[in-house]
């Protein structure tokens, strides 16, 4: 009474899984029909315990099925059963399927994020504008007069040295001297470091 139970063996006769995949490496299209009777279905259950989806397991299920057709000459049977092999395809590219779609959910994900948030929050910077404009206003006025009025000239008006001290009737020196020292309180006003 002690029998041997075969896991996958096929009760009819015929040539069995492992003889159909070396026909089909050889081009066989007889032997595929056979090789897909033969593991469909079981290729159909593990993908869909992996993907969970009918539609994208009847997908991946196809695409398994050519995976076996294309790479049958790639079938090694010292390496384990011809089942375990499309069985192994199938899981592998239904986990390949999980994480394409996770990736592409992420990326969708992100893309939305990044279409939503502005680049820049307009009110802020508008604000901050304000404010440095204020403070250097306010720092101006803190400037000599000569001082306040050469840089005004040379920086808002865009004057040479030279054209500051012909419109202001000073020697070139001077002008530059006060430009100088202007923008030194200036830059300690600000609080700008060196």
């Amino acid at each position: 009474m002690n029998e041997v139970v075969r896991i996958g063996s096929r009760s009819t006769a015929g040539p069995d899984l492992q003889e159909l995949v070396a026909r089909v490496a050889r081009g066989d299209q007889q032997a595929f029909s056979g090789v897909y009777d033969a593991v469909a279905g079981h290729v159909l259950g593990v993908v869909r315990g992996v993907l969970r989806d009918h539609a994208q397991s009847e997908e991946v299920t196809q695409e398994v099925l050519v995976e076996v057709w294309r790479t049958a000459p790639r079938y090694r049977p010292d390496r384990g059963t011809a089942m375990n092999w499309v069985l192994t395809l199938a899981h592998r590219r239904a986990v390949d399927r999980v994480r394409s779609v996770e990736a592409a959910t992420a990326r969708d994900h992100k893309a939305a994020l990044l279409a939503r948030t502005p680049e820049f929050d307009e009110v802020s910077e508008q604000v901050e504008a304000r404010l440095e404009r204020e403070q250097v206003r306010r720092c101006l006025r803190g400037l000599t007069e000569v001082q306040r009025q050469s840089v005004t000239l040379a920086y808002y008006q865009g004057l040479t040295y030279r054209q500051v001290a012909e419109l202001l009737a000073l020697p070139l020196g001077t002008v530059k001297t006060r430009l100088r020292d202007g923008l030194i309180r200036l830059r300690d006003c600000l609080g700008v470091s060196a």
